[in-house]
């Protein structure tokens, strides 16, 4: 069964840095669209950034130019290398994929293999 693993969560000022993590198993990572998803407290679910397969990357607008999503297919690792850091961006962090293909990477209904997410708090 797929399991995904995120780590790298934690405090961080505004205009900091933090780096998250996931983990994966259970299946062929190489193969596998990833994604990056938020929830922050009393605001809905909302796409951060994916990667395919191939390497191709896109973002939210709300954090392109911040965020750097990255995948290690050698370590079945998934990254999310995020800076200049804001308070709107506290929120559980889940790192997210699928079996199935992925047709367009920001439709997180697409997406049915969740981690279990990791808390960034921004906080002076």
């Amino acid at each position: 069964q797929v399991q995904l693993v995120e780590s790298g969560g934690g405090l961080a000022q505004p205009g900091g840095s933090l780096r998250l993590s996931c983990t994966a198993s259970g299946f062929t990572f190489s193969s596998l669209t990833m994604s990056w998803a938020r929830q922050a407290p009393r605001k809905e679910l909302e796409w951060v950034s994916g990667i395919y397969s191939d390497g191709t990357t896109d973002y939210a607008d709300s954090v392109k130019g911040r965020f750097t999503i990255s995948r290690d297919n050698a370590k079945n690792t998934l990254y999310l290398q995020m800076s200049s850091l804001k308070p709107e961006d506290t929120a559980l962090y889940y790192c997210v994929t699928s079996l199935l293909p992925i047709d367009r990477l920001y439709n997180l209904d697409e997406y049915d293999d969740w981690g279990q997410g990791t808390q960034v708090t921004v906080s002076s």
